[in-house]
């Protein structure tokens, strides 16, 4: 048995024999509580990997909510965590490109049923997203990249930014912003954050051009003071209603990435503005080389604390209360 940081229904109280739990059950969506469950079975086409290091991610809230329990059905007790880096333990029937005892880094899909997760002991994780870790990376540093740099990839992507142009970064001092601001700033973008005045300094350092700060008016109306033509594009990555997002800051016929259900289609269609909704796809096509960029020093990877597993909880509060000025990792083991 394996100590996991999980979310139990009331059913299980009926099923200890099963789940070998020596905690107190909750309903979904009540605090994750630290228990016992035994060590994943490998299965074709997945590793299990003995988790050093585990990355925190507003995606846990989330689940642990039970936001997201109308579109995915869970499987209780659910493991929180999706990201993770460690030392391979063993490997499934198809698995040629990692093998045991290698440190390797990667993440646990959204993709129903919600049951597994990275908060544990051991972690067994898709095959397709794992990625021996670079020499030049320390176990905590990859296990918060999986999730948050995929998503700024997609997003830095979907809108296409050529040099020259200018690309507002909405919500820029949170996990996946830093990564965006630095990934548009190395394709000679210039890049537009938004942020508190504390957060300044750190998002100049990643290759902002200019700090809006969020909190003293309007986003847009900050913004076309300085670029008065509108920017090029936006890469939206917070508010879920559609008066959150500056689009007015966005030229007509500019491109818009958000990670939010706002914008819609039509929302931006109605704007004169082309793009949508992205979802991170941190499969080893993605997180390789972005972790290789990490190991040479040419991409930053903002780690705000490190817990202990016990203080997993801890941590997700912060997440929650939004007081984390970059990623927080939670440590396993030696």
């Amino acid at each position: 048995m394996a100590d996991v940081l999980d979310i139990r229904s009331p059913a299980t109280d009926h099923q200890k024999d099963n789940s070998h739990a020596r905690t107190a059950f909750l309903e979904a969506g009540g605090q994750p509580v630290l228990g016992d469950l035994p060590t994943p079975e490998v299965v074709p086409g997945h590793v299990l990997i003995k988790v050093r290091a585990a990355g925190l991610n507003p995606l846990d809230n989330v689940i642990a909510a039970g936001f997201m329990a109308e579109r995915f059905p869970h499987h209780y007790p659910l493991v929180l965590g999706r990201d993770a880096a460690g030392v391979v333990e063993a490997v499934g029937a198809g698995v040629d490109h990692v093998e045991p005892g290698q440190e390797a880094f990667g993440n646990v899909p959204l993709a129903p049923p919600i049951q597994v997760g990275t908060l544990a002991e051991y972690a067994l994780l898709p095959a397709e997203t794992v990625v021996v870790k670079p020499a030049g990376l320390d176990f905590a540093t990859a296990a918060v990249m999986p999730l948050a740099a995929a998503a700024a990839s997609a997003a830095v992507d979907l809108v296409e930014p050529q040099p020259g142009q200018v690309v507002l970064v909405n919500g820029a001092s949170g996990g996946v912003g830093r990564y965006a601001v630095q990934l548009l700033a190395a394709r000679s973008v210039t890049v537009v954050a938004t942020g508190t005045s504390d957060d300044a300094e750190r998002l100049s350092e990643l290759g902002a051009t200019t700090v809006v700060n969020f909190a003293v008016g309007p986003v847009a109306d900050q913004v076309l003071a300085v670029h008065p033509d509108g920017v090029d594009a936006l890469v939206n990555l917070v508010g879920f209603a559609l008066a959150d997002v500056p689009l007015e800051a966005v030229r007509k016929g500019g491109r818009v990435a958000t990670t939010t259900p706002a914008p819609d289609a039509d929302a931006l269609a109605g704007a004169g503005l082309a793009g949508g909704m992205v979802f991170a796809q941190p499969v080893r096509e993605t997180a390789e080389p972005l972790a290789e960029l990490a190991a040479a020093g040419l991409l930053s990877v903002d780690v705000h604390s490190v817990l202990p597993l016990e203080r997993a909880a801890e941590g997700l509060g912060v997440l929650a209360a939004g007081r984390a000025r970059g990623k927080i990792v939670v440590t396993l083991g030696d």
